[in-house]
């Protein structure tokens, strides 16, 4: 009788342990960067903020998620994913095809086009010509920069950052002629700031799909498909509720969604 127990039992684990992990009220672990205000950054007492972190909160109040956040530095953000240092990605990352080809994607939470930015008493024209010899602070492993070295890097000096606000501060030290990147991300975190007073957008803002994909979404490993349906029912959930309008009236005087 103990032994046909043990085996009833063993079954019943083995049958557990195959089966596919459910996220419904277990923690999920969310990768962001923590340096890309005001989608994600650290405040002064060092608490996490921004739009992505409430979108966050909310999609996780909506999926009935406990979660938890973790900092990573760009460079290493997908890596982390796959590594299962976190669940899923809220870090403003744009859905390309490139990154399909290594995590999945949910549907779009944002898309912002991307833009220059210069100093208001430098008369430079974005073009071919205009642009020749112009130092360009791009930060590193970004559609933005993969924008920039594909379509001017012939014509431009590139220079990687870590994080914007490395390019940003190189730029107000005169060591750039320009910075690129997404043009909400420049216009509250530096334009509407002390030390980005002096400067301007410059040339159109830039949504090729080719560079900028779908929008903005969130990266979770491939074939987690439970994590990625529940997390894009939320997002539609937050969206029909008022939640995600409030979230972006806090940040935002425009719709940061784009076309639906």
């Amino acid at each position: 009788m103990w032994r046909l127990f043990t085996l009833c039992f063993l079954a019943v684990f083995a049958v557990c342990a195959l089966a596919p992990m459910s996220y419904a009220q277990d923690k999920v672990r969310i990768g962001t960067e923590g340096a890309y205000p005001p989608f994600n950054y650290i405040d002064q007492e060092g608490n996490l903020k921004g739009f992505d972190v409430e979108i966050a909160r909310a999609l996780c109040d909506a999926a009935d998620f406990e979660c938890e956040f973790v900092i990573q530095d760009w460079d290493g953000m997908i890596p982390g994913l796959l590594a299962k240092k976190y669940d899923a990605i809220i870090a403003s990352m744009s859905i390309t095809e490139e990154r399909k080809q290594k995590v999945d994607f949910t549907k779009k939470y944002y898309q912002t086009p991307a833009r220059f930015v210069k100093h208001k008493d430098d008369d430079i024209e974005i073009s071919e010509q205009g642009l020749k010899g112009k130092a360009v602070g791009v930060q590193r492993a970004t559609v933005s920069a993969n924008f920039i070295y594909d379509n001017f890097g012939d014509t431009v000096k590139v220079r990687p950052y870590a994080t914007q606000e490395e390019a940003n501060m190189d730029l107000v030290s005169g060591r750039l002629d320009l910075v690129f990147a997404d043009s909400v991300v420049l216009l509250e975190g530096f334009l509407n700031t002390e030390d980005g007073q002096d400067y301007e957008f410059v040339g159109p803002g830039y949504t090729n799909k080719e560079w900028f994909g779908e929008g903005i979404g969130i990266a979770v490993r491939k074939k987690d498909d439970e994590l990625r349906k529940k997390l894009n029912k939320a997002i539609q959930t937050i969206r029909e509720d008022g939640t995600y309008q409030k979230i972006n009236k806090k940040y935002f005087d425009f719709d940061v969604y784009g076309d639906e």
